[in-house]
């Protein structure tokens, strides 16, 4: 399949082959087989077994992950619709790997000058307020902290975390949510010495460039956050699923069927998953080795 893809693109990318991960050479692009099957591309077109296909090689990435035959992984955009299955009833690859790994996973969208993590991730609006809990809160700060130290050795992070209401409810005139749930944590959080923040209204924290006073901002729901931040990454953010044992990460962007096959897409956000996978993995080596 590659093949194709690299005479259709006119690509000069020596790729070689393996049926083995430990043949791997440093010096080319090496492409593990994990199906045999033949498949002819019909680019922007939602293919079923392009979504089968899309799942063995996920499947076979994440084994050969847990094996520890190779450090990092880093996934490319799926078409949810297509890859539904038997074996594949996630979200997306988020909720297989937390399954797969056993793992508390946490959305950690990340940018050299932007971290912003979220509270409540692929979930309907209209089922946020009934998820929204003290507990809930707390959780995705503790991991936001973990990984800030961990994942990026900042070691005494600041936090800002964003208001679930307009105006972060206006003192209970437009929804109660940032009165009764988020500021008692963020004073629970502040008597405990952590540097938690707000809640601040999401469109002057942004407008305001506010989010630079900070090491890491959490959202309570997707849009709020994916908004600002895909605005402000200009296609160089990168997806992290943070609360995992092993590193992965993935470009900020979808399939874009609408462009497919035309040589348009831009490969900044995936070359970026790329660095800051081998960045998260080797700070997260250099760690290991101090309290050596």
């Amino acid at each position: 399949m590659l093949q194709q893809q690299r005479a259709f693109f006119k690509l000069k990318t020596e790729i070689k082959e393996l049926k083995n991960i430990d043949n791997f050479n440093d010096h080319q692009l090496n492409v593990l087989d994990c199906w045999d099957e033949s498949f002819q591309i019909q680019y922007g077109n939602l293919d079923n077994k392009a979504g089968e296909l899309s799942f063995k090689s996920i499947y076979s990435a994440s084994e050969t992950l847990l094996k520890n035959k190779i450090d990092t992984l880093v996934t490319l955009p799926i078409n949810k619709k297509a890859i539904q299955s038997k074996n594949f009833k996630f979200k997306g690859h988020t909720d297989f790997l937390s399954n797969k790994f056993l793992g508390e996973t946490l959305m950690f969208m990340i940018h050299d000058e932007l971290k912003l993590a979220l509270v409540t991730e692929h979930v309907p609006v209209k089922s946020i307020s009934k998820m929204l809990t003290k507990d809930l809160i707390q959780q995705k700060i503790d991991q936001v902290i973990y990984s800030l130290k961990n994942d990026f050795l900042i070691f005494k992070p600041k936090i800002a975390i964003l208001g679930y209401n307009p105006h972060c409810g206006d003192h209970g005139t437009m929804g109660d949510e940032d009165e009764k749930i988020i500021i008692p944590i963020i004073k629970r959080n502040l008597e405990k010495g952590i540097l938690l923040s707000g809640p601040f209204s999401s469109d002057g924290f942004f407008g305001n460039q506010e989010y630079k006073k900070f090491d890491a901002i959490l959202a309570i729901y997707h849009d709020q956050g994916l908004i600002p931040f895909k605005t402000l990454s200009f296609g160089k953010g990168v997806n992290f699923t943070a609360g995992l044992d092993y590193v992965r990460t993935s470009p900020d962007h979808g399939t874009a069927f609408d462009i497919a096959g035309k040589g348009l897409v831009k490969t900044t956000s995936f070359r970026e998953a790329l660095f800051k996978s081998r960045l998260i993995f080797l700070n997260r080596k250099s760690l290991k080795e101090r309290a050596i």
